[in-house]
């Protein structure tokens, strides 16, 4: 059976994207902004999961019961088709023909498969997580789950009620909140980590040995440098795991979240350049004319996304070079950011931190209080901020991460900035220079909301936070930008946008819903 997707008319453009994760839905978004009336593309997304795109970002809260996973949801129900965009759930590509550039779908044994015609094909496909070889009892129903999906944190929730003792393999910024969740639901957590200090990533040796110092009080058990070898659940015992050290732990579920890997099958399949990823140039293209490759499953320069931001900057370039919106756009990376932010852990880490302080080439700060669990080192270069470690130090996050971003001079009060109290005034936190702040600035990074967004929902009525947030999702990820959205706010409401800031417009393309990682 031959499909044209969305009823096209032959002057239109068909592009089927691979994938209904957040890379994907956030691509389609993208480029039915930049054709509206749907006039010159047919939009597809289909991918496996049963359900349409969600935040994976917040999957932890989900865990922990503060949210539930209809909240997790991108968009509400109908906001697909109102934009003429089809969504195919549970429906894998097997298969794809690059000559006759066709796609099947397998659908499940109760339906055939179908095949579909396109113009223009994006593989989202994501990643897959990876799970460390265990001998014993790690099968469906065993209690052994990947912490991945939002199935994922069903079948966890399925056995917070019975378990007592839980074990999470990972401890990376996906493991810490798995963690900090089922601590919260009374359950008793270890977590196994195999490097020496925990999000070593993100953080340098001292950075790490304070977050191991919080997580342990908190009242996880926290062992590093360890890996769970073996899983067993004899009958009628409490079920165990061992260590390579031959330690043995109760264990009545196992969280892994120890990475993820490109999932590359299909484009292996059709005879795509892959290495770890799907190579792509800065224009998003793989080796096969008119395929494109963003998102986790990806490689560009030699790097793979690990994050939700490199995605979400991958569709836009690509939007705007399939649209002809900006035939010449190229990507050409994102900053890297990363934010733990859950209950009693509030940590932020961002650029180049794996700099000692003698180094001759940069100027570097640091703060250490173990027992208060803070951390806070600088990285500066040429007086900006090119790299930073804020741990248990929240007030300083949202406005050095604006320095980060725009690579703005920064203070020269050292000690006040690192603290947070160069970039704030008596009568609260607020970004530096508002009026001289670009119009591009993003102040939301977790739904990729810029100034000159929240500017134009304050020109529309949305004056406070809460309406902003509303309007276009800016604080609803991990909620570290609420500060400067207030900032703004309070600004808007008692100065001239169009006469101090002429560079604030709408944005060409709005936020979508998303958190950040």
């Amino acid at each position: 059976m031959t499909e044209l997707p969305n009823g096209r008319a032959p002057s239109m453009r068909r592009v089927l994207v691979v994938g209904n994760g957040m890379a994907g839905a956030r691509f389609a978004e993208e480029l039915r902004q930049r054709d509206p009336g749907a006039a010159r593309f047919a939009i597809t997304v289909a991918g496996e999961e049963p359900h349409a795109a969600y935040n994976r970002v917040l999957l932890s809260s989900v865990v922990a019961g503060s949210l539930t996973a209809r909240e997790t949801r991108l968009k509400p129900d109908g906001w697909w088709s109102a934009r003429h965009i089809e969504v195919r759930t549970g429906s894998e590509v097997t298969a794809v023909d690059l000559v006759a550039r066709t796609a099947t779908l397998g659908t499940g044994p109760a339906r055939p498969d179908r095949v579909l015609q396109w113009d223009e094909l994006v593989l989202a496909t994501g990643s897959v997580p990876f799970v460390p070889p265990m001998e014993g009892d790690t099968g469906p129903g065993s209690g052994v789950v990947a912490f991945r999906t939002i199935d994922d944190c069903r079948r966890i929730a399925a056995h917070i009620g019975a378990a007592r003792h839980a074990v999470v393999i990972g401890g990376g910024l996906l493991g810490l909140e798995a963690a900090r969740g089922l601590l919260g639901k009374g359950v008793d957590v270890t977590v196994v980590h195999a490097a020496a200090v925990p999000m070593e990533r993100q953080l340098d040796a001292d950075g790490g040995a304070v977050l191991a110092r919080v997580v342990r009080e908190l009242g996880a058990r926290l062992l590093l440098s360890r890996c769970v070898v073996a899983r067993h659940a004899p009958a009628g015992a409490t079920p165990t795991v061992t260590l390579d050290d031959g330690t043995t732990l109760p264990a009545d579920l196992v969280v892994v979240s120890a990475g993820v890997r490109p999932r590359v099958d299909l484009a292996r399949r059709i005879g795509l350049d892959v290495d770890r990823g799907v190579v792509v140039d800065d224009r998003l293209a793989t080796s096969a004319p008119r395929v494109h490759a963003i998102g986790e499953c990806s490689q560009h320069r030699g790097l793979v996304p690990g994050l939700v931001q490199p995605g979400w900057d991958q569709a836009r370039v690509l939007a705007d070079v399939l649209s002809g919106a900006d035939p010449d756009a190229c990507y050409e990376g994102t900053s890297v950011l990363t934010r733990l932010k859950a209950p009693d852990i509030d940590l932020t880490s961002m650029g180049t931190i794996e700099v000692g302080v003698h180094d001759p080439d940069h100027e570097v700060l640091a703060f250490t209080d173990p027992q208060r669990g803070r951390y806070a080192k600088l990285v500066l270069a040429g007086d900006r901020l090119v790299g930073a470690i804020l741990l248990g130090i929240g007030d300083a996050s949202g406005s050095l991460t604006q320095l980060y971003d725009t690579a703005a001079v920064v203070p020269r009060d050292r000690l006040a900035l690192m603290l947070g109290r160069a970039v704030t005034r008596a009568s609260g936190p607020e970004p530096v220079n508002l009026a001289e702040m670009p119009g591009n600035t993003v102040i939301c990074r977790c739904n990729t909301v810029t100034k000159s967004r929240i500017v134009a929902a304050h020109r529309d009525g949305c004056t406070t936070v809460d309406a902003v947030a509303d309007s276009t999702r800016a604080t609803t990820g991990c909620g570290s930008c609420t500060a400067a959205v207030a900032g703004l706010c309070a600004w808007l409401d008692s100065s001239d946008p169009p006469q101090h800031d002429p560079q604030a417009r709408p944005d060409p393309v709005p936020a979508s819903a998303e958190g950040a990682a």
